[in-house]
């Protein structure tokens, strides 16, 4: 490829999910590392959006919200023609879903990099292979970044959000949060996925014990966390509901505050990629193949079931499939939010 080419503006279009989200960032330092003067946008939703404002080395989202389980041809049109206005070398398509795909051909990116999936192949011509010997999403999705048949890497770039502290400052002082000095811990009680969240009455006991300690405790999450949000506010003056329809209250909340303690879930790697002190409760899913990449205070799973934890690598996550966060102890969690704030002192 010509250094021009080689130059030329790349898109990422990536899974739709919070999460998933954060990882692409290192795919995005990965491809700058590449090539240092290599613009390089992503597609994203209004939900995930705010997030790539905080994403150093991302030059421009592409907002588009495709409906799923539907074509929805006016929004791929849509897409379709920022994506031709943007003149993309490359895309890189996350999913395995052939409706991902969809666009990029429209549009005419010259090179289309995906895993092999759906009967695309028509739609993706640099197609890779293997994906089911790469476990971990961030090994299926950095892969795409690097060269065909290239070499799994020991460490991959770590994702980061590095949000202004103006902004921050801004922020609390627009919701009367600025005079507080006492130690912020967040609370995040969402999860998408069965089994995957904390019982909200061990976080009403959470909040409880910690606003007796004189922390501030702030609960994070969406309208559809407002309930639970509601429920542990129950347990002292000390606890603010801050759940929003907007993702980036949860970011600048997270990068305000000292601790968070968080369900496997979205909000988890917005923490962790804040360097956020995180304590992260798994029960039904493996740390291993989805804790976040960046270093976090501690990962709380039910106690016992060694093997099973072991057996994770060969098995995937069904070996843990049958954990339950309830068997996560109050008590632990707050040993260590207070162990993480006594270091964040």
């Amino acid at each position: 490829m010509s250094q021009a080419l080689q130059e030329a503006p790349v898109v990422i279009v990536p899974y739709a999910w919070i999460g998933d989200f954060v990882r692409c960032h290192s795919v995005v330092k990965l491809l700058r590392a590449q090539v240092p003067e290599r613009p390089v946008d992503i597609v994203s939703s209004t939900l995930c959006a705010p997030l790539a404002d905080y994403m150093p080395g991302v030059r421009k989202t592409i907002v588009a919200d495709l409906p799923r389980r539907q074509l929805g041809i006016a929004r791929q049109r849509q897409l379709v023609a920022q994506l031709r206005a943007g003149g993309y070398v490359q895309a890189l398509v996350m999913s395995r879903k052939w409706k991902a795909a969809l666009a990029p051909w429209l549009a005419g990116i010259p090179v289309r990099t995906g895993f092999a999936g759906e009967w695309r192949f028509w739609l993706i011509n640099d197609m890779r292979h293997g994906e089911n010997q790469l476990p971990r999403m961030i090994d299926q999705m950095g892969m795409l970044a690097l060269p065909k048949n290239g070499n799994l890497p020991a460490e991959w770039p770590l994702p980061e959000l590095k949000v202004p502290a103006e902004q921050m400052t801004r922020w609390r002082e627009q919701r009367g949060l600025a005079g507080d000095k006492r130690p912020i811990v967040t609370l995040s009680p969402g999860a998408v996925g069965a089994g995957k969240a904390w019982p909200v009455d061990h976080y009403r006991e959470l909040a409880r014990v910690l606003v007796r300690d004189g922390a501030s405790v702030w609960v994070l999450g969406g309208p559809s966390e407002t309930a639970l949000a509601q429920k542990i506010a129950t347990a002292g003056n000390g606890v603010r509901d801050l759940t929003s329809n907007d993702l980036r209250n949860a970011i600048l909340a997270l990068a305000s505050a000292d601790a968070a303690v968080t369900n496997d879930s979205g909000l988890m790697h917005v923490s962790a990629a804040i360097s956020t002190p995180t304590i992260a409760i798994f029960g039904p899913t493996s740390p291993w193949h989805w804790q976040p990449l960046n270093p976090i205070a501690a990962i709380l799973e039910p106690p016992g079931d060694e093997a099973a934890r072991k057996r994770v690598r060969t098995e995937g996550n069904d070996a843990v499939s049958h954990r339950r966060t309830a068997d996560v102890a109050v008590e632990r969690v707050v040993v260590n939010v207070r162990d993480a704030l006594r270091k964040a002192r």
